[in-house]
């Protein structure tokens, strides 16, 4: 028995030896591949992020509200541009938020020349999904004129820049035959004036019309009185 144990000792111990010298190997690889996992991380880390892509933006409104249409012109104007008129105050046209839009209607009959003088003011928001409130002013104003272009009853149609009247100004004069109450035709000269003032629309629609053979107003009154009337209502916003 004494005689067998040395020789199975120096056994053992290689044993040992071959197992420790497989651990020191297998250690380095262990410690390398943790290291090669930490900078790979590292790198993933150092990658710059993506980017965040911005919401547009637009330039504000200018005019965040809007006066009254039936008090944008003076008593003395209205006088003169629809005499016989027994409301100098005008009449509101339509309902709703007037801050974003609304309309005044002034008419009389002097004798047999009958005048109809009616203002409409639009209010446009900026808006980053459709655009800022002056494109979108701009873009109304173009859907305004186009509308009398549109209407096959007017005729001799004569469209005109209006300078000096707001940001821009366009005119757009005619003719067209109307019927009253009564069944009766008559035929109406008429203009419609739209200013854009920023991000608001003033359109102005003015006409006249002779009753009983009397003449229709000639084109150089309509004219005048329809940019007179927009003139004091530009200067109202504010």
């Amino acid at each position: 028995m004494h005689r067998n144990a040395p020789r199975n000792a120096p056994r053992r111990s290689k044993t040992v030896r071959n197992t420790l010298a497989c651990a020191a190997v297998a250690l380095p690889v262990l410690l390398v591949a943790g290291c090669s996992s930490d900078s790979d991380q590292g790198k993933e880390s150092d990658k710059p992020s993506a980017s965040v892509s911005k919401s547009p933006t637009v330039a504000p409104a200018k005019f965040k509200r809007l006066p009254d249409s039936c008090k944008s012109i003076g008593k003395g104007t209205v006088k003169d541009v629809v005499p016989g008129t027994d409301d100098t105050g005008g009449k509101p046209v339509g309902s709703g938020d007037t801050d974003d839009s609304n309309s005044c209607l002034w008419s009389g009959l002097d004798k047999y020349d009958y005048r109809q003088l009616t203002l409409s003011l639009k209010r446009f928001d900026s808006d980053p999904a459709i655009g800022s409130g002056d494109k979108r002013a701009a873009d109304y104003s173009k859907q305004q004129i186009a509308e009398k272009n549109g209407n096959k009853d007017n005729r001799d149609l004569k469209e005109s820049q209006v300078p000096g009247l707001g940001d821009e100004a366009t005119a757009l004069a005619y003719e067209t035959r109307k019927q009253d109450t009564k069944g009766k035709s008559e035929e109406y000269r008429a203009e419609r004036l739209v200013t854009r003032v920023a991000n608001v629309v003033v359109t102005v629609d003015y006409e006249g019309a002779g009753f009983e053979d009397a003449k229709k107003p000639d084109a150089g009154e309509v004219k005048k009185n329809a940019e007179k009337a927009a003139k004091e209502a530009v200067k109202s916003i504010k």
